[in-house]
């Protein structure tokens, strides 16, 4: 692009390799496409269909699974597209759609510290979880992490989408996100950027160190449990609810906190890719088969 004309689209140039390679990719990210919104589609249908689980873990469960096939859906299209075909471009509005829907995975962020704590009252204080953890608190909470998740990414990506793009249109990922977009772009964006770096510690850190707490009291209480059987159960339920929680918020940081200055940005696309693709696909099996 001429640096006096105004960008129309961008390239992306994913991860350039012989073609062989592309299609392998392609097939591999098409079966775990379809096997994260089956798997997230069978646990919201099977949930809303049995009325034994009508309670507020599923109901957070049911969340999670929405959120995992909305991310995977905004996400994976345009990835195996890149991986694909020939043509890698994006137009900028098609680009900064998809950056707004980023969200889905900061709410998804703040709703795994909301189940952690209903882990931590449901074992905690169990006598008083039904009293607690009521459908209506429930309710307010889940649309709380939802809110919570719209507004921390829709401020910064409402100036993203006023920015002038005038200058290079090549964006070195598998799909738009919003740190190229605001480096592409040819505004002064200093202040978005900061902005933009305290939204995300602000949930990020706010929402581990939530998580981290409640499993702490968590650990605390099962093992005071007297039956060996009893605590092993239920240490072995959290624990992969804990191993999840671990993936997500450390890749998460890394994506957004972590400056480039520490860490490269080919290996944030690594992980990018890692956690756009695994993470959604393992939330299925982690949240119910492990969920006794």
């Amino acid at each position: 692009q001429a640096q006096n004309s105004a960008v129309t689209e961008f390239i992306l140039l994913g991860c350039p390799m012989v073609w062989q390679w592309d299609v392998l990719f392609f097939i591999k990210f098409l079966i775990i496409n379809v096997l994260t919104v089956s798997g997230n589609v069978t646990i919201i249908s099977v949930t809303l269909a049995d009325h034994r689980l009508h309670s507020p873990m599923y109901f957070f469960l049911c969340n999670l699974s929405f959120l995992d096939n909305m991310a995977a859906t905004a996400i994976f299209p345009k990835m195996m597209k890149v991986f694909i075909s020939l043509e890698k471009t994006v137009s900028v509005p098609g680009c900064i759609s998809q950056c707004y829907s980023y969200f889905f995975g900061t709410t998804e962020v703040i709703l795994l510290a909301v189940m952690s704590l209903d882990r931590y009252v449901a074992i905690y204080i169990p006598l008083r979880y039904s009293t607690i953890m009521s459908s209506h608190m429930s309710f307010q909470v889940g649309m709380a992490s939802w809110a919570g998740g719209c507004f921390s990414v829709l401020s910064p990506m409402t100036v993203i989408s006023w920015l002038p793009f005038c200058g290079p249109n090549v964006i070195d990922h598998f799909c738009c996100d919003n740190e190229p977009l605001i480096k592409l772009s040819s505004a002064d964006n200093h202040l978005l950027e900061l902005v933009k770096l305290a939204l995300s510690t602000v949930v990020l850190l706010y929402s581990l160190l939530f998580t981290i707490l409640s499993y702490l009291y968590i650990i605390i209480a099962i093992l005071h449990i007297p039956s060996s059987s009893g605590w092993k159960k239920a240490f072995s339920a959290c624990a992969f609810h804990i191993t999840v929680a671990s993936i997500f918020y450390g890749s998460a940081i890394l994506m957004y906190i972590v400056t480039n200055k520490e860490f490269s940005f080919s290996l944030k696309k690594a992980v990018t890719l890692q956690t756009a693709v695994f993470t959604h696909l393992l939330n299925p099996f982690i949240y119910s088969l492990r969920s006794q």
